[in-house]
């Protein structure tokens, strides 16, 4: 299953990356121009000044051509995910403020590994597109769906509830990123942790995306270890790791 998916991601970060599947394959640092290529994935409204993405042992780096020189420099005859550590993104941090830039977070990324079945354990309820719509702006909910509003470019799809009663104990959903591309949010309430209503919720959706023929993938921070721990016990497996810049004093 897994080999699958990752054929399928080579595709969608060469489009995201403006590369080749071929340079994700290589053991070394490719540097590419941004461009608006159809189907990108997109988090914000402007074009990318520096994204930064590996799978391990090499990384492709899409900024502008200002950076170039500075990022061959950078670059070391070391394994190209040590840009990713902290000393390097350090350096690549301090060039960017000069352009009115800063790095963001670190995501880590993950993909479908295996088969996984679940017994029922919850009641559940299923969402789908416009019925959605009543839970924006909901602060319990800020990972599951798009906060406060709805977002156009990554329409929110499925929501599935976990229920108490008329209660929700917890809420997963997905948003398309990119054409069948569904990424994951989880959101528990807290009176609710620690029953395996994350796992059960995710694993569900992610079970949904595929029998769909869609890519379902789920994103985290790089400390957060409980939502890493969800995302394992749910049939996911870590893939790919990216990061990017944005304004260092964004207007109001």
């Amino acid at each position: 299953m897994f080999k699958t998916f990752y054929e399928r991601l080579l595709q969608q970060l060469s489009i995201d990356f403006n590369c080749s599947p071929e340079d994700l394959r290589t053991n070394k640092v490719t540097i590419t121009e941004p461009a608006w290529n159809e189907g990108r994935r997109s988090y914000s409204p402007d074009m990318p000044f520096l994204e930064m993405a590996t799978l391990g042992q090499n990384t492709v780096i899409m900024a502008d051509k200002c950076l170039h020189e500075f990022l061959k420099g950078l670059i070391t005859d070391e394994d190209s995910h040590h840009l990713f550590e902290f000393d390097n993104l350090l350096k690549l941090n301090e060039e960017l403020k000069q352009y009115g830039y800063k790095m963001k977070h670190t995501h880590h990324m993950f993909l479908p590994c295996c088969e996984k079945s679940i017994e029922e354990r919850f009641k559940v309820k299923w969402l789908y597109d416009s019925e959605i719509n009543q839970f924006y702006g909901d602060d319990r909910f800020p990972n599951a769906i798009a906060y406060p509003e709805p977002c156009p470019v990554r329409p929110d799809r499925i929501v599935v509830m976990a229920l108490d009663g008329d209660n929700i104990m917890g809420m997963a959903g997905c948003s398309e990123d990119a054409p069948h591309w569904q990424q994951i949010g989880i959101d528990v309430i807290p009176e609710y942790r620690s029953r395996g209503i994350g796992t059960y919720l995710v694993t569900l959706l992610r079970n949904k995306i595929i029998e769909m023929g869609d890519v379902p993938f789920y994103g985290t921070a790089a400390a957060n270890i409980q939502s890493q721990n969800i995302a394992i016990k749910s049939g996911f497996s870590p893939a790919w790791v990216e990061t990017e810049a944005a304004v260092l004093n964004p207007r109001s």
